[in-house]
């Protein structure tokens, strides 16, 4: 019917409904192009845009990890506000030779803030006081309206605190990950250990004088001493010093053949957990303090003495009147006022006969002899406090004889248990050290000769059982040691009589020295039950004995109760006498 109005011709170009979306397999793909494609065109767009937007989020991304995590890794450059990044350097434990731990760090938090973020100063400062009560508020707003960038709010806070600060929600408020040093056993090694300021920096004692070792190794650092035996000292040494009413004290055992420190006690002492509010307690006696010993140096007068050739043990000496000088004239306390041998010099402490011996010996001898026994320098010991020793450029008549009973040099009392235990264990000086198994212990050198050494031990075993030191003769320990009672300087340079500084330096067991102890009291008070005395005899000998008693089973020191003193007295004493 379509043809009565179309010629045949031009029906090849018309299409019934439906025929005009008929493809021609034989041309349609051939001439195919997605460019002029409209369904293909669409489906790129969108593959475009999604790409655009995953690369914008992947940017978001690495922008994010940049800012939050990268500056914690790679700190090559420090913005005025990136310098309080927290560095990650851990300090290490300190224990004693145990293992008990006497200094640790524990992880905390610090509060800084960004001023020039602060929206509300005022609100903000008083919701900060209410839950950091110890802080005031118009510090906290002075802070918050500092110029800088940065400001500490408050140091080490606790968990509590830094989740109310976090819920609070103030903007320009940070927190940062720190380190507290914490010392559990509180004053008991507050002079040896020291402290660290509030940047965790060693300020003082162990902690400033190893702190590069402390900072960069987490390995701990074991000490010489013994938690238990430190206890013990200072219990008993702040008795002795709250009996007879001493200023101060100190005490200090030591291991004799390796010179290891084993306690070390000085006191008044403080808690370096909190603020110091006294500051005489910051003092070390032990360490830093430089006295004049008194009588205690007889022991080293003596030994130079007999080490010389120049003086036997048998040899005896004029004390029967004061012996004159060009500037002085010295006496002896309750003198016995007749010729003395060697052991009885020692034995009755007297000044004359010590001066005598020194005279005959000679000054350049005393001199040598007293610098090997580190008596003119400082001690190389692991705490930054150290006293250097006193001692007159001229060493003549006077110095000599002056030193020889124990004035005119001045040193500390750790000095002094350190030359004696080189004085007992055969004669071999050691640097003493509070660090276990210290190379120092293997680097020894021989002051005194074995023989020597071993007359000493004879003779401040005398001092115990027939002199001043009886009060220490604790059955079964054999004790020995020597006494000393000097007078304190006043402020315009004279000896005041009653204010001394009583010394009792002492080894046991004495037949095969293992420990030496120290023992010094500042000003004590005479007490009715001393008559008066303030001597060496009545305070530093029984607070000695005290605490020998008690740390001897500590130090697993069998007792030996089967020796007969007396017997064994009366071979000494025969032995001298021949």
């Amino acid at each position: 019917m379509i043809g009565k109005y179309f010629p045949k011709k031009d029906r090849e170009d018309f299409y019934l409904p439906g025929e005009e979306i008929k493809i021609d397999k034989k041309t349609s793909f051939g001439s195919f192009s997605c460019e002029k494609d409209p369904l293909m065109v669409c489906k790129n767009r969108l593959l475009f845009a999604a790409l655009c937007f995953a690369g914008a989020y992947l940017v978001i991304a690495l922008r994010l990890f940049d800012v939050c995590v990268i500056p914690n890794l790679h700190k090559e450059e420090k913005s005025s506000l990136s310098a309080y990044v927290q560095k990650n350097i851990k300090r290490a434990d300190i224990v004693d030779r145990n293992g008990t731990i006497i200094a640790t760090s524990l992880p905390t938090v610090n509060l800084y803030a960004n001023p020039q973020k602060i929206l509300n100063p005022k609100k903000s400062a008083q919701e900060l006081a209410e839950i950091l009560p110890d802080l005031d508020v118009k510090d906290i707003y002075r802070k918050l309206t500092h110029k800088g960038k940065f400001v500490y709010i408050k140091r080490n806070l606790t968990p509590a605190q830094q989740y109310q600060i976090n819920y609070l929600g103030i903007p320009g408020l940070e927190f940062e990950n720190g380190e507290k040093r914490v010392y559990p056993h509180k004053n008991l090694f507050a002079h040896i250990i020291g402290k660290t300021n509030i940047d965790n920096e060693g300020i003082s004692g162990i902690e400033k004088e190893m702190d590069e070792r402390l900072t960069q190794s987490d390995i701990p650092l074991v000490l010489s001493i013994d938690a238990g035996i430190q206890d013990t000292i200072r219990v008993l040494l702040k008795e002795g010093m709250e009996k007879f009413k001493a200023v101060g004290a100190t005490a200090t055992l030591m291991d004799v053949k390796t010179a290891e420190i084993i306690a070390m006690v000085s006191l008044p002492d403080y808690d370096p957990n909190g603020k110091i509010t006294n500051e005489k307690s910051l003092f070390n006696m032990a360490t830093k303090g430089v006295y004049e010993p008194g009588s205690v140096l007889k022991i080293f007068n003596t030994a130079m003495s007999l080490e010389s050739g120049k003086v036997k043990v048998t040899d005896s000496f004029d004390a029967s009147e004061p012996l004159k000088l060009k500037r002085n004239v010295i006496k002896d306390y309750r003198g016995e006022n007749r010729w003395l041998t060697v052991p009885e010099i020692l034995v009755y402490s007297s000044n004359i006969g010590s001066a005598r011996m020194a005279l005959k010996v000679g000054g350049n001898e005393q001199r040598s002899f007293l610098e090997k026994l580190g008596f003119f320098e400082k001690l190389d010991i692991e705490v930054a406090e150290t006293g250097k020793p006193l001692f007159p450029k001229r060493w003549g008549e006077e110095t000599i004889a002056t030193v020889a009973f124990g004035y005119g040099v001045a040193v500390s009392p750790l000095h002094v248990v350190s030359a004696y235990s080189a004085m007992i264990n055969g004669g071999v000086y050691h640097s003493p050290t509070l660090i276990k198994d210290s190379p120092k212990t293997n680097n020894g050198h021989r002051v005194i000769s074995f023989n020597t050494s071993k007359s000493m031990r004879k003779l401040m075993r005398l001092v115990v059982t027939d002199g001043s030191g009886k009060r220490a003769n604790i059955p079964g320990y054999e004790v020995a040691g020597k006494t000393g009672t000097a007078n304190k300087l006043s402020e315009n340079g004279r000896y005041v009589d009653k204010k001394v500084r009583t010394t009792f330096v002492s080894a046991f067991p004495i037949s095969n020295p293992r420990y030496a102890l120290i023992v010094m009291l500042d000003e004590p008070k005479p007490l009715p039950e001393t008559f008066g005395f303030v001597t060496s005899g009545w305070n530093t000998v029984p607070t000695a004995a005290k605490i020998i008693s008690a740390i001897a089973p500590q130090l697993n020191i069998k007792a030996n109760y089967d020796i007969d003193e007396l017997r064994k007295n009366r071979i000494i004493e025969a032995s001298y006498s021949n």
